[in-house]
């Protein structure tokens, strides 16, 4: 398997790369194994969504190698109480051709490292079961299972299980 020769870098994304961001997003729902949304979403259906990631406090990053796109990873808020602010959900979305090439790896490896001065002591993610490859990623970079939802996800029939991963930073 081919690794990166170059660092990944991060940069926020404006209102200008939603399209691109839903484009990586899209092209993962026919796998069933990354999102539960069953069907495309649309530019206008995400904006909200886009709108509530703060570059100071939930950023939305582009992830970049040498200046080309590559994908997006964000932080989001966890449950939207007040005693929850330090922690936030993790999403890393590459593009097909970024995967397997330890992108993932570096850039989860730099929200980790960004993550304290965002104030957040704990990072979540949400990974289906049956996707291994995101969690050998994330389990790479210290990520443990903390919760497992057994079947709560329905996808063309199939019953799938959710898995939460957390990680102290």
């Amino acid at each position: 398997m081919p690794t990166v020769q170059t660092e990944p870098t991060l940069r926020i994304a404006s209102l200008e790369d939603l399209a691109r961001i839903v484009a990586t997003y899209n092209a993962t729902v026919p796998s069933r194994l990354v999102t539960a949304d069953l069907h495309p979403v649309t530019v206008d259906s995400r904006r909200s969504w886009f709108d509530a990631h703060e570059a100071t406090r939930r950023p939305l990053w582009l992830v970049l190698l040498e200046g080309r796109y590559q994908g997006w990873l964000s932080f989001q808020s966890f449950y939207g109480r007040p005693a929850y602010d330090g922690v936030a959900e993790v999403s890393l979305y590459l593009e097909p051709s970024a995967q397997g090439r330890g992108i993932g790896k570096k850039v989860l490896a730099q929200a980790l490292e960004i993550a304290p001065a965002l104030h957040l002591h704990t990072l979540l993610g949400f990974i289906f079961g049956h996707n291994e490859p995101s969690l050998n990623l994330f389990y790479r970079v210290g990520f443990v299972k903390w919760g497992h939802l057994p079947e709560v996800a329905n996808m063309d029939g199939l019953m799938r299980d959710l898995l939460i991963l957390g990680r102290k930073v």
